[in-house]
């Protein structure tokens, strides 16, 4: 995501007030810190998945909250240069895309469940970026690892297309998983570490707004 004006005064405390209990909400879902190395084969009991949904301070928080999920870390994925900056990925041209990669528990949360919750915050129909951001960088993505993760996310696209629901195509990439680069540190939690910067980003993104629009008050997303 680009850098971003700051709110006015008056705009920073009605936020703030309006903010402080899921703030506080948040912090208790991310007191486990991301190791900051990439996890491509899972730890002992742990699977990984990878996805790409724009802006990835505000893929994090949806993942962070559910049970079974173990660590998530922000990062950049897909593309040919090897450790990219933010700098770099963000003004396009690597190939990477801003991604969230997410370790979790199969014996307590499914693979079908994640991507329930990656479409929840995604707009599938977006093929010029998500939201306010636009770029390859920051178009959708499910990277799939092994056989069995790309049938499913296969299987998904195609439910939600035949659904109804979205009445536009369905432009989000299912692509093999490869190189994973965890971000640079200040990326990790953002929606902790600088709650109200994040509030004021997401909202003025329409992220929110444009979410509704598609999928109603489903309670998985990010906000």
């Amino acid at each position: 995501m680009r850098p971003r004006r700051l709110p006015s005064l008056a705009l920073l405390g009605l936020m703030l007030c309006c903010s402080r209990g899921e703030v506080g909400a948040e912090k208790a879902a991310a007191k486990a810190q991301p190791t900051g190395k990439p996890a491509a084969a899972g730890n002992a009991g742990t699977a990984t998945a990878t996805f790409a949904g724009g802006c990835f301070w505000c893929m994090q928080p949806a993942f962070d909250r559910v049970p079974g999920v173990v660590s998530t870390t922000v990062g950049y994925t897909g593309g040919q240069l090897a450790n990219p900056t933010y700098e770099q990925v963000s003004s396009g041209g690597t190939g990477h895309r801003e991604s969230l990669e997410v370790a979790y528990d199969p014996a307590r949360v499914t693979y079908e469940k994640l991507l329930i919750i990656f479409w929840y915050n995604v707009d599938p129909t977006d093929d010029s970026g998500q939201f306010c951001d636009h770029g390859e960088q920051y178009r959708s993505a499910i990277f799939f690892h092994d056989e069995a993760q790309r049938r499913a996310a296969e299987a998904s696209k195609q439910a939600i297309a035949a659904s109804g629901r979205i009445k536009d195509p369905i432009v989000t990439d299912i692509l093999p998983a490869s190189q994973f680069y965890p971000a640079e540190d200040y990326h990790q939690k953002y929606y902790v570490k600088s709650a109200l910067h994040y509030r004021f980003y997401r909202f003025s993104c329409g992220r929110d707004r444009r979410l509704a629009q598609l999928w109603g008050n489903t309670g998985d997303t990010g906000h």
